[in-house]
């Protein structure tokens, strides 16, 4: 299996060695209780899980802007963890801690295989009203996404490989068919297609795992990081949402 060392430069997506750049998984730790933070109202006619943007590092942030507790995941599309860890806190989440407004969620995609740099393009092409859904979706439904990659001619793949980049990720998206996945839930073709040429939706990608990578030393996924330091040993809800409790998020 390949190894993580520095910058994933966009010659990543033509290799196909394995599904894992990185590593998948984690434990948990202890951290001292802090006094509960009241909740804090969402703006008129909306709950905070409603409010969603991008950020300037293009990262999907869910919830209140000024949440005394920042919450950032660094999860892959192709990663059973991250899949599981969806399964297991995308309801608890949002309803118990973004709603109140005592903590934000911000999810940046990192690339493991080609397969999440093509996911995270067309889910961020949607818009971010679109985002989380899509991911929500990717995950809740995480044989049938990976489906078409298991069962992929594999020499098509090889032939996608080689084809310009305007046109490799299309190929691409087509043969593991994450076009018909995504268009089956709502996004439209052309949306895709268009995504899809633009090269820079792909490094986007790359920018954003290069930067958990220098960061906060990402290595695996899921990763936690809160409040700008990285929550050591956790990756699975259970000890994250101890964690976000005994920081007052209670």
């Amino acid at each position: 299996m390949p190894t993580m060392n520095g910058k994933l430069p966009l010659i990543i997506l033509s290799s196909l060695s394995a599904l894992a750049l990185a590593s998948c998984g984690g434990a948990g730790d202890d951290a001292k209780e802090q006094a509960a933070i009241e909740n804090i109202a969402a703006p008129d006619g909306k709950s905070w899980s409603q409010v969603v943007s991008f950020d300037a590092d293009g990262g999907a942030v869910m919830g209140n802007p000024e949440a005394p507790i920042q919450l950032h995941e660094f999860g892959a599309f192709t990663c059973g963890h991250c899949a599981q860890f969806t399964k297991d806190s995308h309801e608890e989440l949002k309803r118990d801690f973004v709603d109140t407004g005592r903590v934000s969620y911000k999810f940046t995609t990192f690339m493991l295989h080609p397969l999440d740099a093509v996911a995270g393009a067309i889910a961020k092409c949607a818009g971010p009203d679109r985002f989380f859904p899509l991911a929500d979706a990717t995950f809740l439904e995480h044989d049938a996404f990976l489906k078409g990659a298991q069962e992929a001619d594999q020499a098509s793949i090889e032939q996608a490989m080689k084809l310009p980049p305007a046109q490799r990720f299309n190929a691409l998206a087509k043969g593991w068919g994450l076009d018909q996945f995504y268009q089956q839930r709502g996004v439209p073709a052309a949306t895709i297609q268009q995504c899809l040429a633009d090269v820079d939706n792909l490094t986007a990608v790359e920018k954003g795992t290069n930067k958990g990578v220098e960061d906060y030393n990402i290595t695996g996924t899921p990763a936690f990081v809160i409040n700008g330091q990285v929550a050591d040993g956790i990756a699975s809800w259970g000890p994250l949402r101890d964690r976000l409790r005994t920081m007052g998020a209670r």
